[in-house]
């Protein structure tokens, strides 16, 4: 028999895993991050694609269509523009917008949390916990999935907590944890 389809025994239960995913399949993003995906949403909507569909119909109206690059070129863009609109529509729709300014001056990890940690090398690192379409690692920010953001997710200034990584297992101390204040209304 296969050992692929064999059932492993559950006895290592002291053995580190990684917290389980939230339930039901939300996906988180701060209003900043709505508003970036409504606002290309509606560029795509509103002015790309009748542009470009002002240029397959000009393109179309030349004649022959196999070798005429524009109109080629043209209906490829429809289809990543058509394409980019129905990811977003289906991403703005099950989009739970959480304002991590509510969190201001609380001391525990949450949504859009900026925590300040340092690893048991030493290291110390700061990241932003954002939604899954607006983190930039280039930035600092990672998405409330990752696996820092799950094993900092709902920690205090002062807990030492254990990383799980693919290749070991890390201590990290939560050093800081701060949130946006809250703009003027």
């Amino acid at each position: 028999m296969s050992k692929a389809f064999t059932k492993e025994s559950e006895s290592d239960d002291d053995e580190l895993q990684l917290p389980a995913l939230p339930a039901g399949g939300k996906n988180y993003i701060s209003p900043a991050g709505y508003a970036r995906l409504r606002d290309e949403l509606l560029e795509l909507i509103d002015s790309e694609r009748p542009k470009i569909v002002d240029v397959v119909h000009w393109a179309a109206s030349n004649g022959d269509r196999s070798e005429n690059g524009d109109y080629l070129y043209g209906k490829k863009r429809l289809r990543e523009i058509d394409r980019r609109i129905r990811f977003l529509t289906k991403r703005l729709e099950i989009a739970e917008v959480v304002d991590p300014t509510v969190h201001h001056g609380n001391s525990q990890v949450f949504f859009g949390a900026t925590v300040t940690y340092v690893e048991d090398n030493g290291v110390e690192r700061t990241v932003t916990i954002k939604g899954i379409d607006e983190a930039n690692s280039a930035q600092g920010e990672v998405s409330w999935i990752s696996p820092i953001a799950r094993t900092l997710l709902k920690s205090r200034e002062g807990d030492v907590l254990k990383l799980v990584m693919p290749d070991r297992v890390a201590e990290i101390e939560v050093l800081a944890v701060s949130y946006p204040a809250k703009g003027p209304a």
